[in-house]
């Protein structure tokens, strides 16, 4: 069984930092492209990075310049360092992965959310 653990969002003023950790554990698995996203309250889950197997990543506008999504496939985890965080940045952060447990489809992988609160 393919699960993704993701951890260390928190309570954080204005301006400040946080740094999003995701490990993706269990057996025989091919894994792809991995990627963050949030949900606000009473809005749609978004995408806020991703990152395809050889390093190419994308953003979301609202987060370019201030977010580094990368990557560490040895330990088959992805992180998502965040800077200069906004009250609007507020959301839980969900991590998620492309990938085909051996014997089964190909598919979207969640983590269980890790909530960021920017808040002074």
């Amino acid at each position: 069984q393919v699960q993704l653990v993701d951890s260390g969002g928190g309570l954080v003023q204005p301006g400040g930092s946080l740094r999003l950790s995701c490990v993706v554990s269990g057996r025989s698995f091919n894994i792809y492209d991995m990627g963050w996203y949030r949900q606000a309250p009473g809005k749609q889950r978004e995408l806020v990075a991703r990152i395809t197997l050889n390093g190419v990543t994308n953003y979301a506008d609202s987060v370019k310049g201030r977010f580094t999504i990368s990557r560490d496939n040895a330990k088959i985890a992805v992180y998502l360092q965040m800077n200069s965080l906004r009250p609007e940045d507020t959301a839980v952060y969900y991590c998620n992965a492309d990938l085909r447990p051996q014997g089964r489809v190909r598919g979207d992988y969640w983590g269980q959310g890790t909530q960021v609160t920017v808040s002074s």
